[in-house]
């Protein structure tokens, strides 16, 4: 080759080199398979990228070898290279960026002053000499000596300046987030807004001692400010020294056999059976799927292209597929970020290193999580709206406030920071908090292992009747009485090791973990080191055995009490917010969740429970975002479906100059390349015209003209003609006697329409005007579904969101909602019930369902056994009805449901069932009771006889 002659001639050395892209042969195929999937090609595509051979394995010494024989210098000359390469990778050291105080005092002078000064203020102590014998001062002494001695003084003076420079700008940070809350160093120096003496938090959770390893203080800021903190770290210690960190998603099982049956051209539909058949629950492994599932299975045996698809899919499962910027991590380095970690430059022009969170960990990086919490912009939008409103300015939140505790005892959390969902919802009106440290324990209690193990029904018994309260020694009641005896949070697991038995907070940091992982050697040296600390303290073999082995069971599912303070705080402040402000609350709530309309909806109908009304869209009075007014919410423009920011920018700019008095009026004043036809169609849709009281029909019926004649006007103002006319132009449309023949849309229709445009319904609801038929026929409401047990239901509402799918079988099935005035509820059509009730199962139907409720943890899905039509439902459910009376039962009862039936005849016949725990169940037919089936009867049956469970249909 003419490199070779080259070398020769100009003495310069040639150098062998294996170009290695996999690392066995036969991964060729499996390579090209890979190359497609990075390419979006296909492998018959002839033009794809390729490459011509299947030699870019890494070859053996021999291979090498063979391959340059001509050249046997080529090889020596490589090792020559590799010999002089040498790195060293010190697992060991931090690389942590110097702070750099001001009058050239060192980090540790001056976190020493900082501390000393945000005691005076905090605390109001003096602390000249800082020799002061006081709680506060000894508990910051303490843990201002291990941070020195750990080198962690710049650390602390780090975070302390972001955090700090961002409350400066007014950009909301959150109260503490995981263990931090537990230092008083970062209590003092605003950090994090938690005293952790008020609440027992130890410091050496956040950092141990006696095991060097990084802090790691993660904060919480305004989600809306989050760039402005970076952007700030970023000037502040230097661009290049700043990086965000870098994540790599992976082929997953599920994904890996989508992505190589589509680079083997094999048909959508088949690979999508494929990969249905694998279970798609995260961390699930392809190589035990083709062994234990025996769907799986089948398929590779019954097919050689499906055999070829998991064989290649294998080879390529858990290869990264591609890179992204991690959610919340950045570094801060001392010298420039290129020193210590390959770097890689994201979609938005991010500087992100090649490393992964837990190699930057490794290599003695500084991590910070700076992480943009939502929450934290609904109260800070919701303060501000209040000091518009009404001159309040709140900087503290009182946490002895009685409606606060009312509201959540009542459970009435919607909206509230980790406390809305249904099951958290129950376990407060269980709990009934009547005091901040109740909150902190229902977040740490709301989890599977506590609430599998019987932990929660404990506590609840406990603070019910706190005479139940025992204690295995009377060392353990200082520690556990906040909690009724329950050991509920790591921070007790390690007080009782300290106390009982005299290990230190770091050894008893190292215990707490242990018990975590449950190693059984290691268990077995830290229960003999227990019960022996133990005895010296007077505390007997037996109890500290015990006890040991409490706290081995309780480890395992005890929570962060520091992580748990933290939230419970924030969770707090919304309820705060919610009992005492619920007007400017849920309307900076709505601004929260815009673009999802699941959330939307929720929340409109909160704000229906509070008394709130929600007013539709209007182009003169809406903003973008929902807004105030009068003493209602009015939509936001931003809400609507299709409707941009350019659209709102121009239609709020435009009616500066007074209302729009007509549809021409306003396409003759907005920027129609903002405001095009299809934003018209969804305002119109969305009611946001409804004030010029013209029937929604006719102003779609105009949308072309008005735009036309808005166009001309508009196009003589750019040309600068004057307007001859000092009043408006009046439009002169040709269609106006069909326009004004035209019908208005079917309530079905609007409401749809709504739907479609808001996410929710509302100036009305399809099943409104039904409502009786289907309260008669309902055995539940759509709301009441989540009590339900074990019983076949019947219930009634409008299909909406169905979607069809392809079981692993290849068989039809469908899931959707059914939503009524009270609500909504996932509902899944399993093959054989959508086989046979397919013409009914469609989106905008009223129909009934009768079916099973399903649960897993929080969500709730009705499982469909028959679909009911509208039209099919009166003849079905009134030909008969059963009426079940539970004995023993009062004569004048049954004397009084006689009554009701003789005076309200009619052909609908009548069947008795009687049951009790010993007569068991009997059937009698009412010969010659037959009642009137209409609703109105029917229902005032059910109202009359609330204990008698009456049944539809028989």
């Amino acid at each position: 080759p003419k490199i070779i002659q080259l070398a020769r001639k100009l003495g310069i050395k040639i150098v062998a080199t294996n170009d290695c892209h996999y690392i066995r042969k036969e991964d060729a195929f499996a390579h090209e398979v890979l190359l497609c999937i990075q390419t979006k090609s296909h492998i018959e595509d002839k033009n794809r990228l390729k490459f011509e051979s299947e030699h870019f394995y890494f070859k053996t010494q021999e291979e090498m070898e063979e391959a340059f024989k001509e050249v046997p210098e080529a090889l020596k000359n490589t090792l020559e290279i590799s010999e002089k390469c040498n790195v060293e990778i010190d697992f060991d050291k931090h690389n942590l960026p110097m702070f750099y105080p001001p009058d050239n005092k060192t980090p540790e002078e001056y976190l020493e002053e900082l501390v000393k000064k945000g005691i005076e203020e905090k605390f109001d102590i003096k602390t000249d000499n800082f020799s002061e014998r006081n709680e506060v001062v000894e508990r910051a002494k303490y843990e201002l000596n291990i941070i020195k001695k750990m080198g962690f003084s710049s650390y602390f003076l780090i975070i302390s300046d972001i955090v700090n420079q961002a409350k400066k700008i007014g950009i909301r940070v959150g109260p503490g987030r995981g263990s931090a809350a537990g230092s008083i160093v970062s209590y003092i120096l605003g950090i994090t807004e938690i005293n952790p003496l008020n609440y027992n938090l130890i410091f050496e959770r956040f950092l141990n001692p006696e095991r060097i390893s990084l802090p790691d203080i993660d904060i919480d800021f305004c989600d809306k400010r989050r760039e402005e903190v970076i952007s700030y770290i970023r000037e502040r210690y230097g661009k290049n020294n700043v990086a965000q960190i870098g994540t790599y998603g992976t082929m997953a099982a599920r994904a890996v056999v989508r992505d190589v049956g589509r680079a083997l051209g094999m048909p959508y539909n088949e690979v999508d059976r494929l990969a249905k058949l694998i279970n798609p629950a995260p961390g699930t492994s392809l190589k035990e799927e083709v062994v234990l599932n025996p769907d799986v299975k089948r398929a590779i045996e019954s097919d050689e292209n499906v055999k070829n698809l998991f064989e290649i899919s294998l080879k390529l499962e858990g290869l990264a597929r591609h890179s992204s910027i991690h959610a919340a991590g950045i570094v801060i380095t001392e010298k420039e970020v290129y020193n210590y970690a390959p770097l890689f430059i994201g979609p938005k022009g991010e500087v992100a290193t090649q490393y992964e969170m837990e190699w930057v960990e490794k290599i003695g990086l500084l991590k910070v999580d700076i992480l943009g919490l939502k929450t934290l912009s609904v109260i800070d939008d919701t303060l501000n709206l209040i000091k518009e409103r009404k001159g309040i300015e709140i900087k503290d939140f009182p946490l002895d406030d009685k409606k606060t505790y009312q509201l959540l005892s009542r459970g009435e959390s919607e909206g509230v920071f980790q406390l809305e969902s249904k099951g958290m919802q129950n376990l407060l009106r269980e709990i009934k908090p009547e005091k901040f440290e109740d909150i902190i324990a229902v977040l740490a209690l709301y989890r599977p292992g506590p609430m599998k193990s019987g932990m929660v029904r404990e506590y609840i018994e406990r603070k019910k009747d706190p005479s139940k309260v025992k204690y295995d020694h009377p060392l353990l009641e200082p520690i556990l009485k906040s909690t009724y005896g329950v050991i509920l949070y790591q921070e007790q697991v390690m007080q009782i090791a300290n106390k009982l038995a005299n290990f230190t907070m770091g050894e008893a940091d190292h215990l707490r973990k242990a018990m975590g992982k449950k190693i059984p050697s290691e268990m077995e040296k830290l229960r003999e080191k227990f019960i022996k600390g133990a005895k010296k303290n007077g505390v007997k073999t037996e109890v500290a055995e015990k006890i040991f082995d409490q706290i081995s069971k309780f480890a395992g599912y005890g929570f962060n009490k520091s992580h748990s303070t933290g939230y419970s705080l924030i969770s707090y402040q919304t309820a705060y917010l919610k009992a005492n402000f619920p007007l400017e609350f849920m309307t900076a709530l709505l601004n929260s969740e815009i673009g999802n309309t699941d959330k939307i909806e929720e929340y409109i109908k909160e704000c229906e429970r509070l008394g709130i009304w929600i007013l539709p869209p209007d182009v003169c009075e809406s903003d973008g975002d929902f807004k105030i007014f009068s003493n209602d919410i009015i939509f936001g423009l931003s809400a609507i479906k299709n409707v941009g920011s350019g659209a709102i920018k121009s239609i709020i700019e435009s009616r500066e100059d007074g209302i729009f008095k007509s549809l021409f009026d306003f396409c003759e004043r907005v920027n129609l390349r903002a405001v095009n036809r299809k934003v018209i169609e969804s305002l119109i849709k969305a009611g946001a015209f409804d004030y010029l009281e013209i029937p929604r029909s006719h102003l779609f019926a105009m949308i072309d003209e008005a735009i036309e004649h808005g166009t001309k006007i508009q196009k003589s103002r750019e040309k600068g003609e004057v307007e001859i006319f000092s009043t408006p132009v009046k439009p002169n449309y040709a269609n106006k006697k069909l326009i004004s023949s035209l019908p208005e849309w079917s309530e079905s229709r609007r409401l749809a329409y709504e739907k479609d445009m808001l996410g929710v319904y509302l100036t009305g609801h399809p099943v409104e005007k039904y409502l009786p038929f289907i309260k008669m026929y309902s055995t539940v409401s759509i709301s009441e579904l989540p009590k339900v047990n074990n019983v076949e239901i019947t219930v009634g509402g409008i299909l909406n969101n169905l979607k069809r799918n392809i079981t692993r079988k290849g068989e039809r099935m469908a899931s959707g909602e059914l939503e009524g005035i009270d609500g909504k509820i996932e509902v899944t059509f399993f093959p054989e019930t959508f086989k046979r009730f397919s013409s009914v199962i469609r989106t905008n139907n009223i129909v009934f369902v009768k079916g099973n409720i399903q649960r897993r943890e929080d969500r709730v899905k009705l499982i469909a056994n028959e679909v009911i039509s509208l039209s099919d439902a009166k003849e079905k459910f009134s030909s008969k009805i059963e009426i079940q009376i539970k004995l023993p039962v009062e004569d004048k009862e049954i004397k009084r449901l006689k009554e009701f039936i003789t005076k309200n005849k009619g052909n609908c016949s009548v069947i008795l069932t009687l049951y009790g725990k010993e007569s068991g169940k009997v059937k009698i037919k009412a010969n010659g009771y037959g009642i009137n089936p209409e609703p109105e009867v029917l229902l005032t049956l059910k109202n009359e006889f609330p204990d008698f469970k009456i049944n539809f249909g028989g």
